[in-house]
C-alpha cells in the first residue's frame, strides 16, 4: 500500500492555507485548487515542501471529478486517509433576482464536489479502506439568517445533512463532521474590524483563520476518535449573541442583514 494523505480542498487561500500550514509539520498533504501558482506558493510556505502533492481542479463543474480524483490517487499509488472540504463559494443574490447558473456554481462547489471527491475516498477499489475522517467547513449561515444569502445558506444546510447521514453510513470506519466558523479576520474583511457597531454582536471579537484551523486539526485527528456527526461552531458567539431590541441601533441592524460568516460579495475559497 502506498503513503497516505489528508486531502485538503480549497488550500490556496484563506481556510484551506491555514489548515494546510496547520497540518503540514505532521502529516503529507494534497493540496487542491484551480490555480496552480496559488497552490504552488502555499506549498513553498509549508513544513518539508518536497512531501506534499498538488491536484488542480476547478470544483465549480464537477463532471468526472471522482474519476479524475481515482486516477490521481491510483497513478502515484497513495492513499487518503483524511478529506477536507475547505473550498467554498458565495455571493449576495436577493430571491427576486436569483440566477441558477450563480445557484449552480454555488453547490458545485459547496456541496457536489465534495459528493464527488467522497465516493472514490470510500471505494475499496481505489483508496483501499484508507478513508478515516471527512472535516466539513461549512457555516454560521445555517444558524443566522442574512438578507441576500439564501443559497450560500442553503449550500452549508446541505453540506451539514450530508455530514449528519455520512456520519451514520461510514461508521464505525470513518468519522464525519462539520466546523461552523463565524467572521474571520481576512482583508476582504477589514471594514467590520474597525466598526464598534458589529464588532458588539461577537462576544469574543472576531476569529483568525488559525481558529478554524485548530478545530479542524482536532477533528482530523485522533483526539477526536469519539465525535462524528457533529456542527463545531467556531464563531466567537455570534450565533448565540441575542441583544434586547432596545440594544440594536439602525446601523447593527444593517450590517445584521447584510452580513453572515464573512460579510463579502462573490468571495471563492478554492
Amino acid at each position: 500500500m502506498g503513503e497516505t494523505y489528508t486531502l485538503i480542498t480549497g488550500a490556496s487561500s484563506g481556510f484551506g492555507r491555514s489548515i494546510a500550514q496547520k497540518l503540514a509539520p505532521s502529516r503529507r498533504l494534497i493540496l487542491t485548487g484551480r490555480n496552480a501558482e496559488k497552490l504552488e506558493a502555499v506549498r513553498k510556505t509549508l513544513v518539508t515542501p518536497e512531501r506534499h502533492l498538488l491536484w488542480v481542479r476547478d470544483l465549480s463543474t464537477v463532471d468526472r471529478l471522482g474519476e479524475e480524483l481515482a486516477s490521481f490517487l491510483t497513478g502515484k499509488d497513495i492513499r487518503v486517509e483524511h478529506f477536507i472540504h475547505s473550498a467554498g463559494f458565495t455571493g449576495i443574490q436577493f430571491a427576486r433576482a436569483v440566477e441558477m447558473a450563480f445557484v449552480i456554481r454555488v453547490f458545485n462547489v459547496n456541496v457536489f464536489s465534495a459528493m464527488e471527491i467522497i465516493r472514490p475516498l470510500t471505494q475499496k477499489k481505489v483508496n483501499q479502506g484508507t478513508l478515516r475522517s471527512i472535516t466539513f467547513i461549512s457555516s454560521i449561515a445555517t444558524r443566522v439568517g442574512a438578507s441576500g444569502y439564501f443559497v450560500y445558506a442553503a449550500s452549508k444546510g446541505a453540506v451539514n445533512s450530508m455530514s449528519l447521514s455520512l456520519a451514520v453510513e461510514l461508521a464505525p470506519a470513518v468519522r464525519v463532521n462539520a466546523v461552523l466558523p463565524g467572521i474571520i479576520e481576512t482583508q476582504m474583511t477589514q471594514e467590520y474590524f474597525t466598526n464598534a457597531d458589529f464588532m458588539a454582536f461577537y462576544p469574543l471579537g472576531f476569529g483568525r483563520p488559525e481558529d478554524v484551523a485548530d478545530a479542524v486539526e482536532f477533528l482530523s485527528s485522533d483526539r477526536a476518535r469519539w465525535i462524528t456527526g457533529q456542527e463545531i461552531v467556531v464563531d466567537g458567539g455570534r450565533s448565540v449573541f441575542s441583544p434586547v431590541p432596545s440594544e440594536i441601533s439602525a446601523k447593527q441592524a444593517e450590517l445584521i442583514s447584510k452580513t453572515t460568516d464573512h460579510g463579502c460579495r462573490g468571495q471563492t475559497r478554492s
